[in-house]
């Protein structure tokens, strides 16, 4: 994203349908996500450094902090180093995902759904923070302490207070397409 430029102009591409001319294949998970989650109104596929360290050996970070709470339904391992470029394999990781809010795929990044794209970034953001404290953990030793329980890490990860906004506002500083408009969570 940091070649994008204020001029380059974005492909529009469909829930359903194939992909337009040049958009690369594992947008079909997108597609897949937004068809099976009318709650979903934002995903994002990214490949953060500690994700991808435990993804590649077949890991997801646990609930052993804060933001690793927002990951209460746990996170999703979708275990093929393939890139996904068929239908086959877009539908398959959608299905792995089911209700949660992320997959790790193995040496290959992660996919984020939410509510809105906000939300999105902001979970992709702890998501990472979540598999810095795991890799931590096991370099520690720690990796067999017990993680935070379902129903604790559900009640600890809040909207309240402002945090996805105020999140969403550190990590979009200084960024010159950054507007208010960007900030009605509800849209």
């Amino acid at each position: 994203m940091g070649l994008l430029t204020e001029q380059d102009v974005g492909t529009v591409v469909p829930v359903r349908g194939p992909l337009p001319e040049g958009v690369l294949g594992e947008v079909r998970i997108h597609q897949e996500i937004y068809q099976r989650r009318p709650d979903v109104r934002g995903v994002i596929r990214s490949m953060p450094r500690d994700v991808m360290t435990l993804s590649s050996a077949s890991r997801v970070p646990q609930a052993r902090h804060g933001m690793g709470c927002y990951f209460h339904q746990g996170v999703a391992l979708w275990d093929d180093v393939q890139l996904i470029r068929s239908q086959e394999q877009a539908v398959g990781v959608a299905e792995a995902l089911g209700p949660r809010a992320a997959i790790a795929m193995r040496g290959n990044g992660a996919v984020v759904a939410a509510e809105s794209l906000q939300q999105a970034l902001v979970l992709t953001w702890y998501l990472e923070d979540a598999a810095r404290i795991e890799l931590d953990m096991l370099r520690a030793g720690l990796s067999q302490t017990p993680v935070i329980g379902e129903e604790a890490a559900r009640s600890r990860a809040t909207n309240s207070g402002r945090i996805f906004e105020r999140m969403w506002e550190y990590l979009c500083h200084a960024d010159p397409e950054f507007n208010d408009s960007f900030l009605d969570f509800e849209s």
